[in-house]
C-alpha cells in the first residue's frame, strides 16, 4: 500500500465517481481550473472537461438551487461549498428544499444530491471561516449527514452517499486535508454505521471528523498510564448510531463526548441525551463533554488554539470520569 492524504483521498473518491456513472458532475467555485480551495479537485477538469467540472458564479443559493434541479432531472450532481459558513447562503435550497421535496411530493421525488464542503478551525482564518455547524444540518429531518474521519472514509463515503437516493452532506475537516497515512483494502463499513477505532474497557471516548485524531491520541497517552479508553467514531451524524453509542458506554460505564461545535445545544449534547435516555443505569460516572469556547473562534493562534477542543482538555475530562481529578 502507498501513502496518501486525506485529501487526495477524497480526490481519488470523486474521480472514481465520476468515471463509473456518467451522470456525476462536480460543481462549485474554482473547482475547475483552479483546482479548489484546498487543492482537493486539482486536475479532474484537465481529465473529465469543464462539462463535468464545473466553475460556478459566487451564488452559494444560485448553484446550490441548480444542483437540486440538477438531481431531480436524473443527475448525480455533488456540489462543492467553499466553506461551511457560505452555505448559510445556500439554507434556502438546502433546509426548505432539498430536505423536504421527498416528503412534500408525498414519495414522487427525490434529490439525490451530495454537497461538499470544508469546515472547522485551526487555520487562523478567524470567526467568519472557523464555524462547525454540522449540528445544524443533522438537526434537519431530510438530510443525512457524514463526517469522515479517516482515509478510507474520505474516499469510500461519497460512493455510498450518491447511491443514497436522498440529500447527503459530507463535512471535511480542513486539517483533516494534510493528513497522511495507507489506504485499506478493506471495504467500510455502511455509512450510517458508527466504528470502534481503539478498544477499551475504562472509558469511552466518543467523537468524530477533525476531533477524532485529538481523540485517539488522548486515548494514547492514557494507555501510557494503564488506562484503556475505547474511541468511537461516530462517521454519520444524521441518523445517529444510536445503538453504537449505547455499546460502548454500557461496555466502559463512562463516556467523554469530544465535538468542536460550541457546548450549547451541540451534537454533544445530543450525544448525551442519547446515553441519559437508553444508558443511564450503565453508568458509573456523569457524561463529560470537551467542547469549543462559547465565543467566536479567534484569529491569533494562540486565542484559536485556546477556545478549540485539545488533547490535555480530553485528558482532564477522562481524569475526572474516572475519579482521578
Amino acid at each position: 500500500m502507498t501513502e496518501t492524504t486525506y485529501r487526495e483521498a477524497i480526490r481519488e473518491g470523486l474521480r472514481e465517481a465520476l468515471q463509473a456513472d456518467e451522470r456525476v458532475f462536480l460543481m462549485g467555485e474554482d473547482v475547475g481550473h483552479y483546482g479548489g480551495c484546498y487543492a482537493v479537485t486539482k486536475g479532474l477538469i484537465q481529465e473529465f472537461g469543464p462539462e463535468r467540472i464545473r466553475d460556478t458564479p459566487l451564488s452559494e443559493s444560485g448553484f446550490v438551487g441548480a444542483g437540486v434541479g440538477a438531481a431531480l432531472g436524473g443527475m448525480r450532481p455533488i456540489v462543492e461549498i467553499m466553506t461551511v459558513n457560505f452555505s448559510l447562503l445556500a439554507l434556502d435550497q438546502i433546509v426548505n428544499n432539498a430536505a423536504t421535496i421527498r416528503h412534500m411530493s408525498g414519495g414522487q421525488f427525490s434529490v439525490p444530491l451530495v454537497i461538499r464542503m470544508a469546515t472547522g478551525a485551526g487555520r487562523q482564518l478567524a470567526a467568519q471561516h472557523s464555524h462547525s455547524f454540522e449540528c445544524w444540518y443533522a438537526h434537519v429531518p431530510g438530510l443525512k449527514v457524514l463526517v469522515p474521519g479517516t482515509l478510507d472514509d474520505a474516499r469510500h463515503m461519497l460512493k455510498m452517499a450518491l447511491a443514497d437516493p436522498d440529500p447527503v452532506i459530507i463535512f471535511e475537516h480542513v486539517l483533516l486535508y494534510n493528513q497522511s497515512g495507507e489506504l485499506s483494502a478493506a471495504e467500510p463499513p455502511p455509512m450510517e454505521q458508527a466504528v470502534v477505532r481503539r478498544p477499551g474497557r475504562d472509558l469511552s471516548l466518543i467523537s468524530y471528523g477533525g476531533s477524532l485524531p485529538k481523540a485517539l491520541s488522548a486515548a494514547e497517552q492514557l494507555a501510557g498510564s494503564g488506562i484503556e479508553a475505547e474511541v468511537l467514531d461516530l462517521r454519520c451524524l444524521r441518523p445517529l448510531d444510536a445503538a453504537a453509542i449505547v455499546k460502548t458506554v454500557s461496555r466502559t460505564r463512562r463516556a467523554v463526548i469530544i465535538d468542536e461545535g460550541w457546548r450549547s445545544g451541540s451534537l454533544a449534547a445530543e450525544v448525551s441525551a442519547i446515553i441519559m435516555e437508553q444508558a443511564f443505569w450503565e453508568l458509573d460516572a456523569p457524561v463529560a463533554r470537551v467542547c469549543s469556547d462559547e465565543v467566536p473562534i479567534p484569529y491569533p493562534r494562540h486565542l484559536e488554539q485556546a477556545a478549540l477542543p485539545q488533547v490535555d482538555e480530553i485528558l482532564a475530562a477522562a481524569n475526572q470520569v474516572l475519579g482521578r481529578s
